[in-house]
């Protein structure tokens, strides 16, 4: 039994099937309809979501599975005190596979110790997000045709954001690829990842706070919103929310084909006249993530 916690738990062969496999799922969908058949899929959400647990609803059910969950701890007997590791081992009695997404860092592994089921990392804290991972590598791949020979803008909260620490840690095993992270000193990168991830390993980085200084020279531009929920005062958040606005004017120093992505949820970060510009890639994004989901799950049950 395989539990996926982080993006490194694939290696950069296995991503590749994965990939292959939710291209083959995008292309000949019926092939895959009644692939779980008889399966449940758990989405264990201690944390509000829409993208990533509809996302992973709509991938169990278009392969013929059904779902059961909850979408907020309150609704769950976490409210009643129940610990991670005791809901794990009652919901392997009911599902197949659990999705979990956790405000406490490292609890879905908490829960993947205790499990008798597979059990998928759907975003734990500020420490990782594998599926947006896979989702924004398929994405990359899909669009750009490799996953090699780019330089990546990560702008807004690089501090708290599990969605740039699982990409660097992603991104960093293929050639060529170099990052410039854009953000206040407030939400500059952890230093782990600075040292541990990117010095450790040679890669090309730089750090500015200035999002204009740098987008000539990106072919992608992976922005993210300032998280109200990861602050520990108001007052900070009201500080920096508005810290970067893309825009068309922004988007006029940029190359002809760089790419914008975004996790989303956004809020002010991309202006919607950014939307119908042919390079803003964040709603193709969204579906992309239903189709790694689909042949997550299928790899996961061991049903390819």
């Amino acid at each position: 039994m395989r539990h996926l916690m982080s993006p490194m738990d694939f290696s950069v062969e296995e991503l590749e099937n994965l990939m292959d496999l939710a291209e083959d799922i995008q292309n000949v969908p019926a092939k895959y309809a009644h692939k779980c058949d008889g399966r449940i899929l758990a989405t264990c959400f201690y944390e509000p979501s829409t993208r990533t647990r509809l996302s992973f609803e709509s991938a169990m059910l278009r392969l013929g599975g059904k779902v059961l969950g909850f979408a907020t701890a309150d609704s769950s007997s976490a409210a009643k005190g129940e610990s991670v590791s005791d809901t794990i081992r009652i919901i392997s009695s009911y599902a197949d596979i659990c999705a979990m997404r956790h405000p406490k860092e490292g609890a879905p592994m908490v829960a993947a110790s205790k499990s008798w089921i597979p059990v998928i990392n759907a975003g734990d804290g500020g420490h990782q997000h594998p599926t947006q991972t896979l989702t924004d590598l398929m994405t990359i791949r899909s669009l750009k045709g490799s996953l090699s020979d780019m330089t990546i803008g990560l702008c807004g909260d690089l501090k708290f954001g599990r969605t740039v620490h699982s990409l660097i840690n992603a991104l960093i095993r293929y050639e060529n690829v170099s990052f410039v992270f854009i953000s206040p000193p407030e939400l500059r990168i952890p230093d782990y990842i600075r040292e541990d991830v990117l010095i450790k390993n040679n890669i090309p980085f730089k750090e500015v706070i200035k999002l204009d200084d740098v987008m000539p020279e990106l072919d992608i531009l992976y922005m993210t919103r300032v998280q109200r929920e990861r602050f520990f005062n108001e007052e900070d958040y009201v500080r920096l929310k508005d810290f970067y606005i893309l825009n068309k004017e922004k988007m006029s120093l940029a190359k002809k084909d760089m790419m914008v992505l975004h996790p989303l949820p956004r809020v002010n970060e991309i202006s919607v006249e950014v939307d119908d510009d042919e390079r803003a890639m964040y709603f193709k994004q969204v579906r992309y993530g239903m189709f790694i989901r689909m042949a997550l799950i299928l790899t996961l049950l061991e049903l390819v």
